[in-house]
């Protein structure tokens, strides 16, 4: 244990630290250069982790963050970011996210794919068993795009079993709500591109196959909460959406003739239900008094949140804030499902800039969540769904612009690169056979699209482990490398719905009182603020 004294002048260094970096960002940090700084920090990180004591409570409350896309790279990335917003160097920095006391490694493969796809690993992570790619809610004894497959092999998940034990339960995402990982929540597909019916061959149709807003209405039809794009899905073909009127891409896509969002208003009406198709008409809802949400705010997508309009389309953190504060007043808690879908949009395209962006807001919605509920009472993960083969090199200078160049020319054709780079994808491109001269053209605009070692029209999947962050009740139970099947298990354990709840009691479900926190302690605090 460190002296009085020495905790004195570690905490003296590290705040003189953050202080300057606050002020003024200078050329380099002089406190890093003094090993007490490096030894005093790891002291207290230690002290702070003997004192941490697993939370064996009953969760009331669950959240699953979901970063579409979001591997290793991509949250390194992002951090540095957040730091470079600040204005900081940005590797210093933490992710609301590198707060969690746990971390392990998720397995992403799909039971028929090495690199999975979202909606195989969504049903991995939603309803506990491994699945093919490309379907949703369904064992992996369906077959894509097999439509007689699907009845005898649907799973239910884990937002099933929170309802069916009485809990609230919400769906927030950035993508349209019938997107893969949405959709795995409510829908059994055998593929995960049937969104409205007009999506669908003709043959599944007259099988008996339902299309996934359909599913999204009927199979769980008291979902307290859905927010997303996804407004043309749930229309008739060729009705004019309410934000684009006359731009037919945007219009209805379904061919049964049914209005889904107005059967969904028809079946609330009398039961406290909001339906919002903007901001201004989300953030106008009073949440005491309202407890059944349909918010759909785009025809299909949301916009990025580099691209956000913030007058009409509310950011992720804005749709979460009103998510829990109407789930929040169940006394017997809920569960909700957050995507930050469109992490997995900006790599696909290219676009490293909109992805960390992207995942800059999903950690904005996490530490906003972290100040509506309670560490003794609700279990709250972090994880992905897969990567992508996305990452940054170059031996880049501290505080290098996580956008910028390296800070050599390649030995081989004498040009320079760019930081970040895609192992394939769109960014791909020669002149005259050769690589284009990255200073030539404006590397860190929004919609840049990064080289790649591989022309292809769409960036591919990375097929790595991800991680897997969490706190709260049971968190501990999340530890070292783990099938990502697994996830769902160790959330219904905690919250002792579905299988698992032999070991459940009323004595455990409560939440401790309240400790004196030593000042170290409570001084750790102020820093870990500080440094965020």
């Amino acid at each position: 244990m460190m002296s009085t004294e020495s905790t004195i002048k570690a905490i003296t260094l590290i705040l003189s630290f953050l202080f300057r970096q606050v002020q003024s960002k200078p050329m380099f940090p002089e406190q890093e250069k003094d090993p007490e700084f490096w030894n005093s920090w790891a002291q207290h990180t230690l002290v702070k982790a003997l004192e941490e004591e697993r939370n064996t409570n009953v969760a009331k409350n669950l959240i699953l963050f979901l970063g579409d896309g979001m591997g290793v790279p991509t949250v390194t990335a992002a951090r540095i970011l957040k730091g470079q917003l600040s204005g900081r160097y940005g590797e210093e920095s933490q992710l609301e996210m590198d707060k969690f006391p746990y971390v392990a490694l998720s397995k992403t493969y799909n039971t028929n794919a090495q690199v999975a796809d979202s909606a195989g690993t969504a049903t991995a992570y939603l309803c506990g068993v491994k699945a093919n790619e490309g379907t949703v809610g369904v064992s992996a004894a369906a077959v894509r795009g097999q439509c007689n497959t699907t009845q005898g092999n649907e799973v239910t998940s884990i937002l099933k079993w929170a309802k069916d034990a009485g809990k609230s339960v919400g769906i927030v995402t950035t993508t349209r709500v019938t997107h893969a990982t949405p959709s795995a929540a409510y829908a059994h597909c055998v593929d995960r591109d049937w969104y409205s019916d007009g999506d669908m061959p003709a043959k599944a149709v007259q099988e008996g196959c339902k299309d996934i807003a359909r599913q999204l209405i009927e199979n769980i039809p008291n979902i307290n909460v859905i927010m997303g794009g996804g407004r043309k899905y749930m229309l008739p073909k060729n009705t004019s959406d309410v934000e684009y009127p006359g731009e037919k891409k945007h219009s209805g896509t379904r061919k049964d003739g049914r209005n889904l969002i107005q059967e969904w208003i028809d079946r609330t009406k009398n039961k406290r239900g909001h339906y919002v198709w903007n901001k201004r008409d989300l953030l106008s809802i009073n949440p005491s008094s309202a407890d059944y949400l349909l918010g759909l705010f785009e025809p299909a997508d949301m916009p990025y949140e580099l691209e956000r309009d913030s007058n009409t389309d509310p950011s992720l953190t804005e749709m979460v804030d009103v998510a829990i504060k109407v789930l929040r007043k169940n006394p017997k808690g809920f569960y909700l499902l957050v995507e930050g879908g469109r992490i997995d949009h900006g790599h696909h395209e290219g676009k490293a800039k909109q992805a960390l962006h992207e995942a800059v807001e999903m950690d904005r919605a996490i530490g906003h969540v972290d100040l509506l509920t309670s560490i003794h009472d609700t279990l709250t993960v972090i994880t992905a769904d897969h990567s992508h083969v996305f990452n940054f090199g170059g031996y880049t200078a501290r505080g290098n612009s996580i956008f910028g160049l390296a800070p050599m020319l390649s030995d081989v054709d004498q040009k320079p690169f760019t930081s970040i780079l895609y192992g394939n994808g769109p960014g791909f491109k020669l002149i005259n056979g050769s690589r284009v001269n990255v200073s030539t053209v404006d590397y860190k605009e929004n919609n840049y699209q990064a080289q790649a070692a591989v022309p292809l029209s769409m960036e591919t999947h990375g097929g790595e482990d991800v991680a897997i962050f969490s706190k709260g009740p049971m968190a501990h139970l999340l530890h070292g490398v783990q099938e990502q099947n697994y996830i769902p298990h160790v959330m219904a354990y905690a919250a002792c719905i579905g299988q698992n709840k032999g070991h459940c009691s009323s004595s455990n479900s409560s939440a401790p009182s309240a400790t004196t926190v030593p000042l170290t302690l409570a001084l750790l605090i102020v820093v870990s603020w500080l440094l965020c």
